[in-house]
């Protein structure tokens, strides 16, 4: 099959959900077109890049320059194309503000395609948009994660998807949670099918947790610092507990733009020497940092602009490297959390039920075996990127076969 991904940023380290469903369908045979809007500023590049040379097949926004260029040389050889991405009649603001044009301008060297599977609501609007006018050919699928179901429907409006719901042919959710959201958006139910994100399990090996106090304990989280992923409620739980157990060190990787404040708020509970933050890494770095670690924390809450957390996959990668996870009763996180077997979920914002849990943890390091191993089962039968990705093709081929709406 071809198949064309239409993306916001790429390649970014934040997104390597994305990255593992492409190698995965190159792996397979399958031919892979990346139609991005802008290239990721990580400093860092996930290594899978490189290997499979994504950036040779990946297609960016071209500027004004490049674009008039582009215009005058294909106007005359797609002049409807050209003109349906102008037309304020029919595409009204998205041709206005020659956003359809910028967008059209990557497809017109390209062959339709089979599939055009969009990461986003925001980007499936614009693939069934580019479909329409003629750019691109090929069924429609869109993945919705989180924020396009919960932060952007809030800014725009409940009927901001309308026009996708009416034209895409299939949406893919990440939790039944995400999946009821899509519905009550407007999508209709039958257009709507559950495929998680997954990891690579062979690159998150199980290590079976042991205490050791004399080398102090170590807590790690991983995610970008902003509201919804709670980190100054599980940096005020570990103050709490440093009291007990001067010997935890606290770990963060990630950035975003509440480092500063988070910074702040870590010199002001005066445990700089106990907690760190890490910025960003690659996954072969975060990885690392998993294995030698003894419990993971993700205390994700609902942030007050509406944004809110989709599956949390971090919270798979700890399991199946047979951590326990901390984590919180929110969204689809208890779809991907076996509470009290391979972790503990407690009440968004409730920094004295994260710090009873963590000490808890800290206390029975006797059950943390027995919970890796359970994480560890549990995320090898749902969240296999190699299940998934198989499940990914079978959805393609029914779609294409007419076996799905």
């Amino acid at each position: 099959m071809k198949i064309a991904f239409i993306v916001g940023r790429f390649p970014t380290l934040s997104k390597t959900f994305i990255l593992d469903q492409i190698t995965g369908l190159i792996e397979r045979g399958h031919e892979v077109d990346i139609f991005a809007g802008s290239r990721g500023k990580d400093p860092k590049v996930h290594p899978d890049v490189r290997k499979y040379n994504l950036l040779f097949k990946t297609y960016y926004r071209y500027n004004l320059p490049k674009a008039i260029e582009l215009f005058i040389d294909y106007s005359s050889r797609n002049p409807l194309v050209i003109a349906n991405s102008l037309n304020i009649f029919r595409y009204g603001k998205n041709a206005f503000s020659l956003r359809l044009f910028f967008a059209t301008l990557p497809f017109l060297k390209k062959d339709s395609y089979d599939i055009i599977h969009c990461h986003f609501g925001t980007k499936g609007t614009l693939g069934v948009l580019l479909r329409d006018l003629g750019a691109i050919q090929g069924k429609v699928i869109t993945s919705f994660h989180g924020y396009d179901v919960n932060t952007y429907p809030i800014k725009y409006g409940k009927d901001v998807y309308k026009l996708l719901f009416q034209k895409v042919d299939l949406c893919t959710v990440n939790t039944d949670f995400t999946g009821d959201k899509v519905k009550a958006l407007g999508c209709a139910p039958d257009k709507i099918v559950k495929l998680p994100v997954g990891l690579d399990i062979k690159k998150f090996s199980f290590v079976g947790r042991k205490s050791n106090l004399t080398d102090g304990i170590k807590v790690l989280t991983v995610g970008r610092l902003v509201e919804k992923k709670g980190l100054v409620y599980s940096i005020k739980a570990v103050a709490k507990v440093l009291k007990t157990y001067p010997n935890l060190q606290y770990q963060i990787v990630g950035d975003g733009i509440l480092k500063s404040q988070l910074h702040a708020l870590i010199l002001r509970l005066g445990i700089e020497d106990k907690v760190q933050l890490l910025g960003w890494m690659n996954q072969d770095e975060v990885r690392e940092l998993y294995e030698k670690a003894h419990i993971f924390v993700l205390p994700s809450v609902t942030a007050r602009n509406g944004d809110q957390e989709g599956q949390g996959l971090v919270l798979q990668e700890a399991e199946a490297m047979g951590l326990p996870v901390i984590s919180t009763l929110h969204n689809g996180i208890p779809e991907g959390v076996l509470d009290g077997q391979s972790g503990f979920l407690v009440g968004e914002r409730d920094v004295d039920a994260l710090a009873n849990k963590l000490q808890y943890l800290i206390e029975h390091p006797e059950i943390w075996l027995e919970m890796g191993l359970a994480g560890r089962k549990f995320v090898e039968k749902h969240y296999d990127i190699e299940k998934l990705n198989d499940r990914l093709v079978e959805i393609y081929l029914k779609l294409l076969s007419g076996d799905l709406p």
